[in-house]
């Protein structure tokens, strides 16, 4: 694969039931494209996470995933309300996710340093009361 392959994603943030539809899209497509069983779990793990973290904090988004031959980039950017103190959204366990969504399961607090984790490359920038965009990079090596 010479060209670089560009796929666009709207996240709806009041849908927990379509949150992860582009994580599974993007893991099909790079099993087709025969990726590495190892890059396509840390790709699907940190998009899902995203995503979940888009429905619940920021009304939804936008996931950009570009995938080439040595790189997947992902980036996803919202209009919610921002990240007041990134470094502390960072650490594990904390969450600012309401009481009815844990009582669904989520927002335990490892949506973000999850990202992190399976990423090559992770970077966040935000700003309170215009939105947060997340930049995700996966190798292939």
């Amino acid at each position: 694969m010479n060209e670089v392959l560009k796929y666009v994603y709207e996240v709806d943030g009041n849908d927990f039931m379509s949150a992860g539809v582009a994580s599974a899209d993007v893991k099909k497509n790079l099993k087709l494209l025969g990726f590495p069983g190892d890059v396509i779990k840390r790709v699907s793990i940190a998009m899902y996470e995203g995503e979940i973290n888009m429905v619940i904090h920021a009304n939804g988004g936008t996931a950009t995933v570009e995938v080439c031959d040595d790189c997947i980039t992902m980036v996803l950017a919202d209009t919610g309300p921002g990240i007041a103190d990134v470094e502390l959204a960072m650490s594990e366990g904390y969450s600012t996710a309401p009481d009815r969504i844990r009582a669904l399961g989520f927002g335990a607090g490892m949506g973000l340093p999850n990202m992190k984790k399976y990423c090559d490359e992770f970077r966040i920038e935000t700003e309170l009361g215009v939105g947060t965009t997340v930049f995700m990079k996966v190798c292939n090596t």
